[in-house]
């Protein structure tokens, strides 16, 4: 019996590595100079990958998430935002870009964006004048070309409400 009880002690403290919950785990330590590394970047990043694949409502989320952990960052603002547009609420949508725009000023990123998101409402004219500032800040961005082929696009089609296709 004592041989047993010697032989189960040896085993807890084979188990016991010295180490007490006050010592620094190896996470602490880790070098976060990098704001990547930062948890609060991790709901942007996965926010930004639901929005690529289309899951609007899942990114609108996150990025308000965001919001709530760091409520002055423009990419939050910026994907709350185009996710907004996305789900058609262009209220929440309006909101950020004016909580936005005295962020970053008029970058190509604000003019882009905002200018879809008047495309998305039909402004078109609205929407080529925000294209058009984008393109001359950056004539070669391909974000605003696409964005102008897009209005050139949506100019060759007529807008028609809903009464005009009652009769088919």
């Amino acid at each position: 019996m004592k041989r047993l009880i010697v032989l189960v002690m040896a085993f807890a403290l084979v188990g016991c590595d010295g180490s007490s919950s006050f010592s620094e785990s190896p996470a602490s330590n880790k070098d976060t100079s990098n704001v990547s590394f930062y948890p609060d970047d991790e709901l942007i990043v996965s926010a930004k990958v639901q929005f690529r694949e289309g899951n609007y409502g899942k990114s609108y989320t996150m990025f308000k998430k965001a919001l709530d952990v760091t409520p002055n960052d423009p990419q939050a603002w910026l994907g709350f935002a185009a996710s907004a547009d996305m789900l058609n609420r262009f209220d929440k949508a309006d909101y950020a870009y004016r909580k936005m725009q005295p962020v970053i000023g008029n970058r190509i990123e604000f003019l882009n964006n905002y200018g879809y998101s008047m495309l998305l409402r039909g402004e078109l004219k609205t929407a080529r004048q925000y294209f058009l500032k984008a393109y001359e800040k950056d004539p070669s961005n391909p974000v605003t070309a696409n964005n102008l082929e897009m209005l050139r696009n949506s100019v060759n089609f007529p807008r028609r409400t809903r009464e005009d296709l009652k009769g088919i």
